[in-house]
């Protein structure tokens, strides 16, 4: 199979929520797919331990910049690189992010794919129909179903043409790239979270330069 590249979009904020996108990713990468976790392949784990940093004033100078860093590398992977995308709806209500990431999926004519084996949701047992209308209310509620879905949502899509984007976004994918380059170029053996202040302020000053 041809080794299609699919972006795992969900909630990120403590070890269960970690663990169930990882899982996510690994049932898709067990059928031969690759796979872009933003908390693991991402600047966000990363530019973050800015967050703790024992100098706030130099943090809030520029946490503007790391944030668009990270939003670019985001959207050139889910834009550009991806060819499809799953979102996990798990979660009292579903993710910030996530709901940004899908909507900007649809707008581009990505794949999507739904999944969900939480039993809550804000509305009565539903989530935002806004949301869930994406998909036509297709919801996949089991581990094992997500790579054939991901298949179907996929050989459904026979639009070849993109949607325009925005100038906005046009900027953000090229910035992304930009960034992702870097990234490629760094020596493997330098483990992320190890990365040096400099190597993080590269990144988000290119963001930031062509911003």
């Amino acid at each position: 199979m041809e080794k299609y590249r699919i972006y795992c979009s969900g909630p990120l904020f403590c070890a269960e929520e970690i663990s169930r996108m990882s899982a996510i990713a690994k049932v898709l990468e067990d059928e031969g797919f690759q796979t872009f976790l933003p908390h693991r392949d991402g600047l966000e784990s990363y530019v973050l331990r800015f967050s703790n940093s024992s100098f706030p004033s130099t943090v809030s100078g520029i946490r503007t910049r790391m944030d668009y860093a990270i939003f670019s590398l985001d959207v050139y992977e889910l834009i550009e690189r991806c060819s499809a995308m799953v979102c996990s709806l798990n979660g009292r209500v579903p993710d910030e992010g996530m709901i940004v990431e899908a909507a900007l999926a649809y707008a581009a004519s990505k794949p999507l794919v739904f999944f969900k084996d939480d039993i809550r949701a804000p509305f009565g047992g539903y989530d935002n129909s806004m949301l869930t209308s994406l998909v036509c209310g297709k919801i996949v509620s089991k581990l094992r179903d997500l790579p054939s879905a991901v298949m179907d949502a996929m050989s459904r899509k026979t639009d070849s043409t993109s949607s325009p984007l925005s100038n906005d976004l046009k900027k953000a994918v090229s910035n992304g790239k930009r960034i992702s380059s870097i990234l490629e170029k760094l020596p493997d053996k330098m483990f992320k979270k190890s990365w040096p202040d400099e190597v993080i302020r590269q990144l988000i000053d290119e963001s930031w330069t062509m911003g």
